[in-house]
């Protein structure tokens, strides 16, 4: 999909270097590949600005792989016969910038995108080298498409998610296109105006360049700062800024 000549120019004006940075988009479709998802065609405006500049960037339909449901990273070691997200988690880890599509379905984020948001939850528990959470230093945003409302209402709810893992949410980290309710063109249909449409393709521009401006800057600065906010201080018996007796 071709960006427009304002995303063009965007691009070519940036005076900042964001090669190093990796950026996963998971699309939490119901439709298995290679079926049409019209959440993908919004997915690669911002995946194609990513990568024209420097970006290392891939896409993965969770859909087309067998999750186990549960909250442990390693459901096989649960009872379940298969799980492949274990794999998929390696490339969460692996990446600056993690970024969650969605259709909608009766008001709400899909099924698979609940799924997903469970699975990484199952891995929130970890914790990096400085002691904090394991997805501190990570930044998240959200894509969303539909013929109903509700964009604003599963943008909430995943940003929220995003943040209380441990993700670090910039300004305006959500864009979304929505049809005429009922049935009708989707977003990559013929004559659904979707993708010309400015409201979107701006949200998607500002969203995106958010999410690169704060992953190159935590980059930069080694993370979150690890004070006040480390998990295994905490179990040993550190209270930051409270009375700390044990530890004079």
């Amino acid at each position: 999909m071709a960006l427009s000549k304002e995303q063009e120019r965007l691009c070519d004006e940036s005076r900042w270097d964001f090669s190093g940075l990796r950026a996963l988009f998971l699309n939490c479709t119901l439709k298995r590949s290679p079926e049409r998802s019209h959440t993908e065609g919004l997915i690669r405006i911002s995946r194609e600005i990513m990568e024209k500049n420097g970006v290392a960037t891939e896409l993965i339909r969770p859909v087309d792989h067998q999750l186990a449901f549960g909250v442990w990273p390693d459901m096989r070691e649960h009872g379940w016969e298969r799980d492949e997200w274990p794999e998929i988690l390696e490339k969460v880890m692996a990446a600056d910038i993690l970024v969650l599509g969605s259709a909608i379905w009766l008001g709400e984020k899909t099924s698979v995108c609940t799924q997903v948001i469970e699975r990484l939850y199952a891995a929130s528990g970890q914790l990096n080298e400085a002691g904090q959470y394991a997805y501190y230093g990570r930044v998240g945003g959200c894509l969303i498409t539909g013929n109903e409302d509700g964009a604003k209402h599963c943008s909430m709810n995943i940003l929220y998610s995003l943040q209380h893992l441990g993700y670090v949410i910039p300004p305006q980290a959500d864009a979304g296109w929505l049809g005429e309710a009922g049935p009708g063109p989707s977003y990559l249909d013929e004559g659904s105006g979707g993708p010309e449409n400015d409201f979107t393709n701006r949200n998607t521009t500002f969203m995106t360049w958010n999410l690169l401006h704060l992953a190159r800057l935590l980059k930069e600065a080694g993370g979150i700062p690890a004070h006040g906010n480390q998990r295994s201080e905490w179990d040993a018996g550190c209270r930051f800024d409270f009375p700390n007796p044990e530890h004079r």
